[in-house]
């Protein structure tokens, strides 16, 4: 085995991806993957595009690398939907915890919906062995508390849909939600209060 073949990514050279994967996410935010560049990355990473060539074999891998990391944190909040806490909590809970990362995560929920506008093609195998049994799961549990009288009876699949139409909207056009909240210094409590109402209203039978 050659030296060094295992050994661990010094400190600079961590910094440095973290450096690259921050930028990453800042221009294809902003940009898309097809409108990014190299050379736009490197300018926001305040490296060389030779730097960024060192530790990423190009664009696409800088991509993949922030979509697998952004999966994990993307279906926790259905994760932690408990079959076994009070159903309309448990649903308004997610609805609270997906408008949170809206405010909090702008820019990855930006690149995830940017790759599924693309139609997925980096990211289709996450959603097919992570997503969709996670979400015929949860489906089954909501049906679950449909069935038995705990929750007025909707189509579980279109009730997550609207969840997260609902919430990630504020992170996807926060330009135009920005403008058209100008003077509202409390638009994430507003939008809160009006989404807990409206799937209360919803799904309370």
């Amino acid at each position: 085995m050659p030296d060094g073949a295992d050994k661990k990514p010094s400190r600079i050279q961590q910094r440095n991806r973290r450096r690259i994967l921050d930028a990453a996410l800042d221009v294809f935010s902003m940009h898309g993957y097809r409108g990014a560049t190299l050379d736009q990355i490197a300018e926001a990473a305040g490296l060389s595009k030779p730097n960024i060539l060192y530790y990423f074999d190009g664009k696409e891998e800088i991509h993949v690398t922030l979509l697998n990391q952004l999966m994990e944190t993307w279906l926790e909040p259905l994760v932690t939907l408990d079959p076994d806490g009070d159903p309309l909590q448990e649903i308004l809970s997610y609805v609270q915890r997906k408008l949170d990362m809206a405010r909090d995560l702008p820019r990855e929920s930006r690149l995830f919906a940017g790759e599924i506008l693309q139609g997925a093609p980096r990211m289709a195998p996450h959603l097919q062995s992570g997503l969709q049994p996670l979400f015929e799961e949860k489906c089954a549990v909501i049906q679950s508390w449909m069935d038995q009288g705990f929750l007025t009876t909707v189509d579980p699949r279109h009730l997550i849909f609207s969840i997260w139409a609902t919430t990630q909207h504020y992170a996807d056009f926060a330009a135009q939600v920005q403008v058209l909240l100008r003077d509202d210094p409390n638009g994430h409590e507003g939008a809160a209060q009006y989404l807990e109402a409206m799937f209360t209203r919803l799904l309370r039978p």
